[in-house]
């Protein structure tokens, strides 16, 4: 068994996890303990404290209980707006908090982004202007281009955690560009795991979302590497070749 250990701020798309877990058909356990959000606006000062250590450490002693393998701050803006640095910082002190291995959406999304070949992508978020120029310049300092960037604009966690298929849809079309290897969902709250086989027929690349590519870095972590093509590219291997 694999236990994997997620801190998830507040409450929105935090079903994708169980759903993620289910679609992946193997002896993993997804573990979700939620740490303290700080209101609903996604204002660059609020976020930060939203990502602050003690905060997250609070969490980390409820998660010590389930027997985590590894740890994932599930979380992206609240780790990129603290910068390539701040956000290895941030990951330090989970780790050494959790006394495990340790990451963040943010640096999922470039592992991630490599892991399906992928270096000039596209973002689609629910970001506000300031906050998604953020992302944009984590991204560029993990060695990815950002082709494009797209989106709604500062809309709430709660109001893009009630969006379906269609918004999530119309949200990745509009942040596509033909020049993007790979379209990027970063906001945690959106619930995308049900729509990634959509997501990909429609826009034929891969499509990295928050949610998955969070449990695809808690399973790096821990060395696991699962077969679940319902999760999109990022969890489908190609078969080995016979000789």
């Amino acid at each position: 068994m694999t236990a994997l250990g997620f801190l998830y701020p507040g409450h929105s798309g935090e079903d994708d996890y169980p759903r993620i877990e289910q679609l992946l058909g193997s002896d993993i356990r997804v573990d979700l303990v939620h740490t303290d959000a700080v209101g609903d606006a996604p204002r660059v000062d609020a976020l930060r404290e939203l990502g602050s250590p003690e905060r997250l450490a609070a969490g980390v002693e409820e998660l010590r209980h389930t027997g985590a393998d590894a740890v994932v701050y599930a979380c992206t803006s609240g780790s990129f707006v603290h910068g390539w640095d701040g956000a290895h910082d941030q990951v330090r002190s989970l780790a050494r908090a959790a006394g495990l291995p340790a990451s963040s959406t943010s640096f999922a999304f470039a592992h991630a982004a490599r892991e399906v070949g992928a270096r000039r992508v596209a973002v689609g978020s629910a970001y506000p202007e300031d906050v998604a120029r953020l992302f944009a310049e984590f991204l560029r300092a993990a060695g990815l281009e950002v082709v494009a960037g797209r989106g709604p604009g500062g809309s709430a966690a709660a109001e893009a955690g009630a969006w379906g298929e269609a918004e999530v849809l119309a949200l990745a079309r509009e942040a596509d560009h033909p020049d993007a290897e790979a379209v990027l969902l970063p906001g945690t709250a959106l619930r995308t795991a049900a729509h990634l086989p959509a997501l990909e027929k429609e826009l034929g690349k891969p499509v990295l979302t928050a949610n998955q590519v969070t449990v695809w870095e808690g399973l790096r972590l821990a060395d696991r590497r699962v077969n679940a093509p319902r999760l999109g590219a990022l969890f489908t291997r190609e078969p080995l070749v016979q000789a």
